[in-house]
Protein backbone atom coordinates (compact mmCIF):
# COMPACT_ATOMS: atom_id res chain seq x y z
CA UNK A 1 0.00 0.00 0.00
CA UNK A 2 1.38 3.52 -0.74
CA UNK A 3 3.00 5.37 2.40
CA UNK A 4 3.66 1.76 4.15
CA UNK A 5 7.38 0.05 4.13
CA UNK A 6 8.02 -2.76 3.19
CA UNK A 7 9.56 -5.31 6.22
CA UNK A 8 11.76 -7.99 4.10
CA UNK A 9 12.46 -11.20 6.46
CA UNK A 10 15.88 -11.22 7.56
CA UNK A 11 18.52 -14.02 6.44
CA UNK A 12 19.37 -16.38 8.97
CA UNK A 13 22.89 -15.03 9.26
CA UNK A 14 21.30 -11.03 9.53
CA UNK A 15 18.94 -12.31 11.72
CA UNK A 16 21.40 -14.08 14.29
CA UNK A 17 23.36 -10.52 14.12
CA UNK A 18 21.16 -8.45 14.80
CA UNK A 19 19.79 -10.48 17.55
CA UNK A 20 23.36 -10.52 19.24
CA UNK A 21 23.93 -7.29 18.86
CA UNK A 22 20.36 -6.75 20.72
CA UNK A 23 21.45 -9.08 23.83
CA UNK A 24 24.91 -7.30 24.09
CA UNK A 25 22.53 -3.58 24.03
CA UNK A 26 20.55 -4.71 26.63
CA UNK A 27 23.49 -6.08 28.63
CA UNK A 28 25.37 -2.66 28.44
CA UNK A 29 22.56 -0.93 29.19
CA UNK A 30 23.02 -0.83 32.99
CA UNK A 31 26.44 0.75 31.96
CA UNK A 32 25.48 3.49 30.14
CA UNK A 33 22.40 4.39 32.05
CA UNK A 34 25.02 4.32 34.77
CA UNK A 35 27.26 6.27 32.99
CA UNK A 36 24.68 8.96 32.05
CA UNK A 37 22.77 9.52 35.30
CA UNK A 38 25.99 9.56 37.53
CA UNK A 39 24.68 8.05 40.66
CA UNK A 40 27.17 6.71 42.87
CA UNK A 41 25.91 2.82 43.68
CA UNK A 42 27.24 1.52 47.03
CA UNK A 43 27.43 -1.85 47.80
CA UNK A 44 26.25 -2.81 51.49
CA UNK A 45 25.91 -5.40 54.09
CA UNK A 46 22.53 -4.22 54.73
CA UNK A 47 20.59 -4.14 57.76
CA UNK A 48 22.16 -2.07 60.74
CA UNK A 49 25.37 -1.98 58.95
CA UNK A 50 23.29 0.34 56.00
CA UNK A 51 21.32 2.18 58.16
CA UNK A 52 24.92 3.30 60.21
CA UNK A 53 26.36 3.64 56.67
CA UNK A 54 23.68 5.94 55.62
CA UNK A 55 23.44 7.71 58.66
CA UNK A 56 26.99 8.81 58.76
CA UNK A 57 28.87 8.51 55.49
CA UNK A 58 25.96 8.22 52.82
CA UNK A 59 23.83 11.09 53.22
CA UNK A 60 26.36 13.58 55.00
CA UNK A 61 28.11 12.84 51.43
CA UNK A 62 25.32 13.63 49.22
CA UNK A 63 24.60 16.76 51.39
CA UNK A 64 28.46 18.03 51.05
CA UNK A 65 28.89 17.17 47.27
CA UNK A 66 25.22 17.00 45.80
CA UNK A 67 26.31 13.72 44.75
CA UNK A 68 23.53 11.02 44.71
CA UNK A 69 24.11 8.01 46.35
CA UNK A 70 21.95 4.49 46.07
CA UNK A 71 22.42 1.09 48.09
CA UNK A 72 23.08 -2.30 46.87
CA UNK A 73 23.28 -5.50 49.56
CA UNK A 74 24.60 -7.87 50.35
CA UNK A 75 28.46 -7.54 49.68
CA UNK A 76 29.36 -9.86 47.22
CA UNK A 77 32.90 -10.50 45.95
CA UNK A 78 31.21 -12.51 43.11
CA UNK A 79 28.83 -9.87 42.05
CA UNK A 80 32.24 -7.73 41.77
CA UNK A 81 34.53 -9.98 39.74
CA UNK A 82 31.61 -10.72 37.33
CA UNK A 83 30.42 -6.74 36.56
CA UNK A 84 33.90 -6.06 36.01
CA UNK A 85 34.48 -8.97 33.55
CA UNK A 86 31.01 -8.10 31.91
CA UNK A 87 30.79 -4.57 31.74
CA UNK A 88 27.62 -4.40 33.39
CA UNK A 89 27.94 -2.72 36.85
CA UNK A 90 25.42 -3.32 40.21
CA UNK A 91 27.68 -0.98 42.14
CA UNK A 92 30.48 0.99 42.45
CA UNK A 93 31.92 0.82 45.68
CA UNK A 94 32.41 -2.10 48.03
CA UNK A 95 34.06 -2.66 50.98
CA UNK A 96 36.17 -6.01 51.53
CA UNK A 97 37.58 -8.09 54.37
CA UNK A 98 41.51 -8.39 53.98
CA UNK A 99 41.22 -12.16 52.08
CA UNK A 100 39.08 -11.03 49.56
CA UNK A 101 41.14 -7.86 48.99
CA UNK A 102 43.70 -10.14 48.25
CA UNK A 103 42.09 -12.02 46.02
CA UNK A 104 40.90 -9.08 44.40
CA UNK A 105 43.70 -6.77 43.84
CA UNK A 106 45.68 -9.86 42.45
CA UNK A 107 42.77 -10.56 40.13
CA UNK A 108 42.86 -7.02 38.86
CA UNK A 109 39.23 -6.73 39.84
CA UNK A 110 39.58 -3.11 41.43
CA UNK A 111 40.93 0.46 40.99
CA UNK A 112 44.19 1.89 42.02
CA UNK A 113 44.25 4.36 44.75
CA UNK A 114 46.04 6.59 46.96
CA UNK A 115 45.51 6.77 50.67
CA UNK A 116 43.85 9.09 52.07
CA UNK A 117 45.32 9.51 55.34
CA UNK A 118 49.14 7.93 56.72
CA UNK A 119 49.18 3.75 56.63
CA UNK A 120 45.61 4.03 55.44
CA UNK A 121 46.16 2.23 51.67
CA UNK A 122 46.43 -2.02 51.45
CA UNK A 123 45.72 -4.04 48.37
CA UNK A 124 44.35 -0.81 46.97
CA UNK A 125 41.81 -1.02 49.67
CA UNK A 126 41.40 1.70 51.98
CA UNK A 127 41.56 1.04 55.55
CA UNK A 128 37.91 1.74 57.19
CA UNK A 129 37.00 0.05 60.50
CA UNK A 130 38.00 -3.43 62.42
CA UNK A 131 35.49 -5.96 63.49
CA UNK A 132 35.74 -8.94 65.28
CA UNK A 133 34.53 -12.64 64.90
CA UNK A 134 34.07 -13.33 68.41
CA UNK A 135 32.61 -16.56 70.75
CA UNK A 136 29.23 -16.14 71.45
CA UNK A 137 26.85 -18.28 73.36
CA UNK A 138 23.18 -19.24 74.49
CA UNK A 139 23.20 -18.42 78.26
CA UNK A 140 20.20 -20.73 79.07
CA UNK A 141 22.00 -23.70 77.03
CA UNK A 142 25.26 -23.31 79.16
CA UNK A 143 25.93 -21.91 82.67
CA UNK A 144 30.11 -22.15 82.50
CA UNK A 145 31.24 -19.85 79.88
CA UNK A 146 33.19 -21.02 77.07
CA UNK A 147 36.59 -19.02 77.11
CA UNK A 148 39.06 -19.99 73.68
CA UNK A 149 38.00 -21.43 70.38
CA UNK A 150 39.17 -25.01 72.31
CA UNK A 151 36.44 -24.87 74.36
CA UNK A 152 33.86 -24.14 71.05
CA UNK A 153 35.05 -27.23 69.88
CA UNK A 154 34.96 -29.59 72.70
CA UNK A 155 31.63 -30.86 72.37
CA UNK A 156 31.76 -33.10 75.06
CA UNK A 157 32.42 -29.88 78.01
CA UNK A 158 29.93 -27.86 76.14
CA UNK A 159 27.44 -29.61 73.63
CA UNK A 160 25.25 -28.55 71.18
CA UNK A 161 24.65 -27.15 68.04
CA UNK A 162 27.37 -25.46 66.55
CA UNK A 163 27.88 -22.11 63.74
CA UNK A 164 30.72 -20.52 61.87
CA UNK A 165 30.97 -18.30 58.65
CA UNK A 166 31.63 -19.84 55.35
CA UNK A 167 34.55 -17.94 54.96
CA UNK A 168 37.97 -19.45 54.95
CA UNK A 169 40.13 -16.62 55.71
CA UNK A 170 38.40 -16.20 58.86
CA UNK A 171 37.60 -19.55 59.73
CA UNK A 172 41.19 -21.34 59.41
CA UNK A 173 42.67 -19.49 61.97
CA UNK A 174 39.94 -20.49 64.46
CA UNK A 175 40.73 -23.87 63.72
CA UNK A 176 44.40 -23.48 64.72
CA UNK A 177 43.54 -21.50 67.98
CA UNK A 178 41.65 -25.19 68.50
CA UNK A 179 43.79 -27.10 68.28
CA UNK A 180 46.43 -25.65 70.22
CA UNK A 181 48.26 -23.00 68.26
CA UNK A 182 49.74 -20.39 69.86
CA UNK A 183 48.61 -17.18 68.84
CA UNK A 184 52.12 -15.52 68.28
CA UNK A 185 52.95 -19.02 66.21
CA UNK A 186 49.91 -18.67 63.96
CA UNK A 187 51.10 -17.17 60.39
CA UNK A 188 52.55 -18.25 58.45
CA UNK A 189 48.78 -20.34 58.87
CA UNK A 190 49.56 -24.51 58.74
CA UNK A 191 46.55 -25.26 56.58
CA UNK A 192 47.19 -28.91 56.70
CA UNK A 193 46.51 -28.75 60.35
CA UNK A 194 43.23 -26.73 60.38
CA UNK A 195 41.58 -28.16 57.84
CA UNK A 196 42.17 -31.56 60.12
CA UNK A 197 41.05 -29.58 63.18
CA UNK A 198 38.08 -28.42 60.93
CA UNK A 199 37.31 -31.82 60.55
CA UNK A 200 36.95 -32.54 64.23
CA UNK A 201 34.23 -29.86 64.38
CA UNK A 202 32.32 -30.21 60.98
CA UNK A 203 29.68 -32.58 62.31
CA UNK A 204 28.42 -30.35 64.69
CA UNK A 205 28.28 -27.34 62.29
CA UNK A 206 25.00 -26.69 61.80
CA UNK A 207 25.07 -23.80 60.04
CA UNK A 208 27.83 -22.59 58.09
CA UNK A 209 26.18 -18.34 57.97
CA UNK A 210 26.91 -16.36 54.96
CA UNK A 211 25.23 -13.37 55.83
CA UNK A 212 25.64 -11.14 59.28
CA UNK A 213 21.60 -11.01 59.65
CA UNK A 214 21.32 -14.66 59.45
CA UNK A 215 24.18 -15.39 62.01
CA UNK A 216 22.05 -12.84 64.59
CA UNK A 217 18.87 -14.31 64.07
CA UNK A 218 20.21 -18.24 64.41
CA UNK A 219 21.69 -17.03 67.57
CA UNK A 220 18.77 -14.44 68.78
CA UNK A 221 16.27 -17.40 67.67
CA UNK A 222 18.22 -20.24 69.52
CA UNK A 223 18.73 -22.33 66.14
CA UNK A 224 22.19 -23.06 67.49
CA UNK A 225 24.12 -22.80 71.04
CA UNK A 226 27.61 -21.46 70.21
CA UNK A 227 28.62 -19.21 67.40
CA UNK A 228 31.34 -17.53 65.79
CA UNK A 229 30.02 -14.21 65.00
CA UNK A 230 30.91 -10.70 64.02
CA UNK A 231 31.17 -9.29 67.17
CA UNK A 232 28.41 -5.89 65.64
CA UNK A 233 26.21 -9.01 65.04
CA UNK A 234 26.10 -10.17 68.73
CA UNK A 235 24.90 -7.00 69.71
CA UNK A 236 22.53 -6.97 68.03
CA UNK A 237 21.22 -10.06 69.34
CA UNK A 238 21.75 -9.15 72.29
CA UNK A 239 19.77 -5.76 72.42
CA UNK A 240 16.75 -8.44 71.03
CA UNK A 241 16.58 -9.49 74.73
CA UNK A 242 17.94 -12.95 73.73
CA UNK A 243 20.05 -14.85 76.72
CA UNK A 244 22.95 -14.78 75.27
CA UNK A 245 26.64 -13.99 76.23
CA UNK A 246 30.25 -13.57 74.04
CA UNK A 247 34.04 -13.22 75.46
CA UNK A 248 36.45 -10.85 74.03
CA UNK A 249 39.43 -13.44 73.90
CA UNK A 250 40.79 -14.86 70.79
CA UNK A 251 38.43 -12.43 69.19
CA UNK A 252 39.11 -12.14 65.53
CA UNK A 253 40.13 -8.85 64.50
CA UNK A 254 39.97 -7.77 60.52
CA UNK A 255 40.40 -5.05 58.97
CA UNK A 256 37.56 -3.64 56.55
CA UNK A 257 38.55 -1.76 53.11
CA UNK A 258 36.77 0.43 50.92
CA UNK A 259 37.30 -0.53 47.30
CA UNK A 260 36.44 0.72 43.39
CA UNK A 261 35.12 -1.94 41.23
CA UNK A 262 38.15 -2.00 38.12
CA UNK A 263 36.69 0.16 35.36
CA UNK A 264 33.40 1.34 36.68
CA UNK A 265 31.79 4.46 34.49
CA UNK A 266 31.18 6.80 37.87
CA UNK A 267 35.48 6.17 38.97
CA UNK A 268 35.78 9.79 40.29
CA UNK A 269 32.56 10.16 41.95
CA UNK A 270 33.73 6.33 43.78
CA UNK A 271 36.85 7.87 44.83
CA UNK A 272 35.19 11.37 46.52
CA UNK A 273 33.09 8.60 48.23
CA UNK A 274 36.08 6.49 49.86
CA UNK A 275 38.22 9.09 50.49
CA UNK A 276 34.65 10.80 52.58
CA UNK A 277 33.68 7.64 54.16
CA UNK A 278 37.50 7.44 55.81
CA UNK A 279 37.76 10.96 56.89
CA UNK A 280 38.05 11.13 60.56
CA UNK A 281 34.73 12.64 61.82
CA UNK A 282 31.73 10.52 59.43
CA UNK A 283 34.22 7.42 59.53
CA UNK A 284 34.01 7.85 63.96
CA UNK A 285 30.15 8.56 63.55
CA UNK A 286 29.78 5.17 61.42
CA UNK A 287 31.91 3.39 64.10
CA UNK A 288 30.09 4.18 67.00
CA UNK A 289 26.90 3.99 64.98
CA UNK A 290 28.03 0.06 64.39
CA UNK A 291 30.48 -0.34 66.99
CA UNK A 292 33.44 -0.81 65.24
CA UNK A 293 36.63 0.19 65.54
CA UNK A 294 37.98 3.67 63.04
CA UNK A 295 41.02 2.71 61.46
CA UNK A 296 41.79 6.19 60.96
CA UNK A 297 43.62 7.77 64.07
CA UNK A 298 41.94 11.02 63.53
CA UNK A 299 38.96 9.36 64.15
CA UNK A 300 39.39 8.88 67.74
CA UNK A 301 39.16 12.46 68.89
CA UNK A 302 35.59 11.65 68.33
CA UNK A 303 35.22 8.34 69.97
CA UNK A 304 34.13 8.26 73.46
CA UNK A 305 35.51 6.18 75.95
CA UNK A 306 32.20 4.59 76.45
CA UNK A 307 31.42 4.38 72.74
CA UNK A 308 34.94 2.51 73.03
CA UNK A 309 34.35 -0.23 75.27
CA UNK A 310 32.07 -1.71 72.17
CA UNK A 311 34.86 -1.31 69.70
CA UNK A 312 37.41 -4.21 69.15
CA UNK A 313 40.00 -1.67 68.87
CA UNK A 314 39.51 -0.36 72.51
CA UNK A 315 42.64 -1.11 74.56
CA UNK A 316 40.52 -3.38 76.98
CA UNK A 317 39.38 -5.30 74.02
CA UNK A 318 42.32 -5.26 72.18
CA UNK A 319 45.15 -6.96 74.44
CA UNK A 320 42.66 -9.74 74.10
CA UNK A 321 42.09 -10.58 70.31
CA UNK A 322 44.61 -10.70 67.51
CA UNK A 323 44.98 -9.73 64.25
CA UNK A 324 44.69 -11.44 60.31
CA UNK A 325 48.04 -11.00 58.87
CA UNK A 326 47.35 -10.84 55.62
CA UNK A 327 50.78 -9.99 54.41
CA UNK A 328 52.22 -13.68 56.19
CA UNK A 329 48.87 -15.54 55.41
CA UNK A 330 50.88 -18.66 54.26
CA UNK A 331 48.95 -19.21 51.35
CA UNK A 332 47.34 -17.81 48.63
CA UNK A 333 43.78 -17.19 49.77
CA UNK A 334 41.60 -17.86 45.79
CA UNK A 335 42.73 -21.39 46.29
CA UNK A 336 41.89 -21.94 50.27
CA UNK A 337 38.68 -20.26 49.62
CA UNK A 338 38.21 -22.93 46.75
CA UNK A 339 39.85 -25.94 48.60
CA UNK A 340 37.47 -24.62 51.75
CA UNK A 341 34.17 -24.48 49.81
CA UNK A 342 34.76 -28.01 48.64
CA UNK A 343 35.60 -29.43 52.00
CA UNK A 344 32.46 -27.68 53.44
CA UNK A 345 30.42 -29.65 50.42
CA UNK A 346 32.23 -33.03 51.34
Amino acid sequence: MPGMKTFLMPDRRSFLKTAAAAVTASLAAPYIVRAQEKILYVNTWGGPWEAAAKANLIDPFTAETGIQVKTVSPVSFAKLAQQVKTGTYEFDVTTLGGGELVRANQAGIIEELEAPYEGGLFENGVASHAFATVIAWRTDKYKEAPKTWADFWNVEKFPGGRSLQRYAARVIPIALLADGVAVEDLYPLDIDRAFKSLDKIKDHVRVWWTAGAQSTQILRDGEIDMIGIWHGRYFEAEKAGAPVAMTWNQGEIERAYWVVAKDTPNLDNAKKFVEFATSAKPLAGFAKAADYGALNPASNEFVSAEDAKRMPTSPENYKLTFEQDMANFGADPAELAERFEEWVAS
